[in-house]
């Protein structure tokens, strides 16, 4: 793993997290929606995940933090470094967003608010649900632990709650294991209605069966996770 420029404000309040793969065409976009709500200090942290084209390159050039993996290794994958170099530089709050511009930057100030207001963790809720999958992780997770829309990839977190999981992810959630280590463990979880835009990427969690199938896996390694 290697840089792709450094942070701007070492120690900021906020840091978002973008995982990014092939994001070259929209990424800057993406950043100059993100950069100009007027939340400072935020610092903006760009995971290219192996791309083969200019992400990183372009995300540098809009203002964010970039860390580049030599490969592509994964959405969770991203995320952890994202989230360790976010905990590194000493931040408070973290929150993950997509690169796609399917979630819209403005929703970020009621992230920070809730969190503001002693939310441990905050949650995304999607105006809909496309895969049968998803409606069975989120009939369970409401069920099990107040989660309404576990896979939404718009979260936002206390670092203390990463800090004392110890990871963001070990295994494969689709970015759900450290809100239901917060759930299980009765942190304070508030959750936030968003509407998300037309998405300008191919979709993280793949197409059809595959998808499905692992959305379910997901669900089933979180069901059966000691920590989380």
């Amino acid at each position: 793993m290697g840089d792709v420029g450094s942070a701007s404000a070492v120690g900021s309040l906020v840091s978002v997290i973008m995982p990014a793969y092939q994001a070259e065409e929209f990424i800057a976009e993406a950043l100059a929606s993100a950069l100009a709500q007027d939340h400072d200090p935020v610092e903006i942290i760009v995971v290219d995940d192996g791309s083969s084209d200019s992400t990183g390159e372009a995300a540098q050039i809009a203002g964010a933090c970039v860390v580049r993996h030599p490969f592509n290794r994964g959405y969770d994958c991203a995320l952890n470094t994202g989230f360790q170099r976010a905990a590194d530089l000493g931040c408070g709050y973290i929150i993950s967003i997509d690169a796609d511009g399917q979630h819209d930057p403005v929703i970020l100030g009621s992230f920070i608010q809730a969190l503001d207001n002693g939310a441990d963790v905050v949650i995304g809720i999607r105006n809909q649900l496309q895969r049968f999958a998803e409606h069975v992780f989120a009939y369970t997770a409401v069920r099990l632990w107040g989660i309404r829309d576990p896979l939404c990839g718009m979260k936002g977190y206390r670092t203390q709650i990463y800090r004392e999981l110890g990871h963001f992810d070990c295994y494969n959630s689709i970015g759900t294991e450290l809100s239901i280590y917060a759930a299980r463990h009765h942190r304070r979880i508030a959750q936030i209605p968003i509407q998300t835009l037309p998405r300008s990427d191919a979709p993280r969690f793949g197409n059809k069966i595959r998808s499905n199938a692992r959305i379910i896996r997901s669900l089933l390694n979180g069901l059966k996770a000691r920590d989380g």
